[in-house]
């Protein structure tokens, strides 16, 4: 077993992993930033290094400064979490060649889908459907890629290879502005990612947003735990997520599970990993793979039973599933909101103190939050300060608890969501379930 682990990350995802390691009887070591010297997590560690000040290139994005506090801290391993460095194949290589294991995908593995072209293409040799689309980057040929275009048909997602999180995509729904659509994209994608190839993709009017949770070891063994809905989300950042998937049955979701199983097993990947679909008129089409713990990884959690944290760790020891796929049950269903420090109605960020703070409990309701009463919001950050999750025997007492839950949470001196997560769970749309990726935006208008 790994005795001591940094967690290169901030937040309550550091908070989570932390007690996932003291689960297992691991040492932490919290890395932070001048401006979180006081967080929670930082206080509850075993020890804690400095790296940098408040700016993110400076802390947490400083690879030569988290490499060398795993070093003088004696540490075994690093566990990036999500964002900051957990997608970054580079750093994951220096981890490794620094003689720490990197608690997550091999290098490889990461570099390979964190392309967006090359995982397509990883996933149709394995079977995976993928949305229609060019099949590769785009060259200069104006000509063929009308054509192409036209073969695709209209309206047309622009896609940029190394993009992510949203960012570097654009919709043409006509041939007269592709090719200028084209050459912004490529200017933005090569600014933002330092990679100017794009590719083309159908877009989908009204899908939905549906992603499928998977644990691989070292040995070849793979497990799904199902799937996650994601669809309500704001400028291609998700606001809620639940699981199981409204409307998806059994049957389907087995046959897409196995399917992301067997293409792990053939790209070799190790560890967590998410496969991300848009899902419409009753088919799935893959988007992306993210290679590591996603944010919403609690909902699964809460409808298996199985701590996907403490599993990373377990997996990066070494050490075989300790589940095959017939123990995997689903029970009841689960949601949750990720509660912001923002404006409800404008989204601009709210950081500062939080002079009182009262987090929800009841049966059914987990919160994974790092605040506490006095503490300070940075303006540095995601603005993510906590995630509300309530479970339940149906989808309808989930929300039921939920709507409790966020009628009882007190987060005092600044502003967040909590607002925003109410409206939602009053619209009968969402209270039915199945709502397309553009439901949330379009009601709340411009």
């Amino acid at each position: 077993m790994i005795e001591k682990v940094v967690i290169a990350n901030r937040g309550e995802i550091a908070l989570r992993i932390q007690r996932a390691c003291r689960s297992l009887g691991i040492r932490t070591v919290a890395l932070h930033s001048e401006a979180d010297r006081d967080a929670k997590y930082v206080r509850l560690a075993d020890e804690s290094v400095c790296i940098g000040p408040a700016p993110a290139a400076k802390s947490y994005l400083n690879i030569p400064a988290v490499i060398s506090a795993a070093e003088v801290t004696d540490a075994v391993a690093i566990h990036p979490g999500y964002g900051f460095l957990s997608e970054n194949a580079d750093f994951a290589e220096r981890v490794e060649q620094s003689g720490f294991i990197f608690i997550g995908p091999r290098p490889e593995t990461i570099r390979l889908m964190g392309d967006k072209i090359s995982a397509i293409r990883a996933m149709k040799k394995a079977g995976i459907p993928c949305v229609p689309g060019s099949d590769g980057p785009i060259d200069s040929d104006e000509k063929r890629t009308l054509q192409l275009s036209a073969q695709i048909g209209y309206p047309i997602l622009i896609k940029a290879s190394g993009g992510g999180g949203g960012k570097g995509m654009r919709v043409v729904h006509s041939e007269a502005a592709l090719l200028g659509a084209i050459s912004l994209t490529r200017a933005e994608a090569k600014a933002a990612f330092n990679n100017d190839a794009v590719y083309l993709e159908k877009y989908l009017e009204n899908p939905r947003h549906i992603e499928f949770q998977v644990l691989a070891d070292e040995h070849g063994n793979v497990i799904h735990l199902g799937e996650r809905d994601c669809s309500l989300q704001r400028r291609h950042q998700k606001v809620v997520e639940e699981s199981p998937a409204p409307g998806i049955s059994d049957k389907t979701r087995q046959r897409i599970g196995e399917r992301c199983a067997e293409a792990c097993r053939k790209i070799r990947y190790r560890g967590a990993g998410t496969f991300e679909f848009l899902y419409e008129n009753g088919e799935f089409y893959f988007i992306e793979m993210n290679t590591r713990v996603q944010v919403e990884h609690a909902v699964t959690e809460m409808v298996t039973g199985i701590d996907i944290v403490q599993q990373q760790l377990l997996i990066a020891s070494g050490e075989k599933l300790a589940y095959k796929q017939k123990d995997v049950v689903q029970r009841g269903h689960a949601i949750e909101c990720r509660i912001n420090a923002e404006d409800p109605r404008t989204f601009m960020p709210s950081p500062g103190r939080i002079t009182q703070y009262h987090p929800p409990g009841g049966p059914g309701i987990r919160v994974d939050s790092h605040i506490y009463n006095n503490c300070v919001v940075p303006p540095y950050y995601d603005s993510m300060i906590a995630k509300v999750i309530a479970h339940g025997d149906t989808r309808e007492m989930a929300m039921a608890r939920l709507r409790i839950a966020l009628s009882e949470m007190v987060i005092d001196g600044i502003k967040t969501n909590i607002p925003l997560h109410q409206y939602l769970f009053g619209d009968t749309s969402v209270q039915a379930g199945g709502v397309n990726i553009h439901y949330l935006e379009r009601r709340l208008g411009p």
